[in-house]
């Protein structure tokens, strides 16, 4: 199978409850819309320090993750980032590996928003249909 990349929609979660309580316009909420490589093989979601910083996202704590080629590496954890992709969405925190320069889609969230990659289209789908019904509060 080749490589998978999917659009998504990154959000700083802190700026949007700030939004709702009326702290700060919609309008200043950060968000990026990035292209990430949807990889099954990683837990969670991966983005870059240029990103982590352009999404206000502060530095929560550290974690040891295992790259692809097997070696660990101390990563900084962040605050929570709303994903969305088309209309499914998934709340979490994201990995900023140092060095990293592809933003990587991993099986947490993929899982959150019930989603897989179609293996003839190389695509993402939805795992149960492509109907999915969110309830904003």
């Amino acid at each position: 199978m080749g490589t998978v990349h999917a659009e998504i929609t990154l959000k700083n979660v802190i700026d949007w409850a700030d939004c709702k309580r009326g702290i700060i316009k919609e309008q200043d909420v950060r968000s990026a819309t990035v292209t990430a490589v949807v990889d099954t093989g990683a837990m969670s979601l991966v983005i870059t320090e240029e990103l982590r910083q352009k999404l206000g996202l502060a530095v929560t704590g550290e974690k040891i993750a295992r790259t692809a080629n097997g070696q660990r590496v101390s990563c900084n954890l962040t605050d929570a980032v709303e994903v969305r992709w088309r209309n499914r969405v998934s709340i979490l925190s994201a990995l900023v590996i140092p060095g990293a320069e592809t933003i990587l889609l991993g099986a947490i969230p993929l899982e959150d928003m019930d989603l897989i990659v179609n293996p003839v289209t190389q695509e993402l789908a939805g795992a149960h249909g492509d109907i999915v019904e969110f309830l904003a509060l």
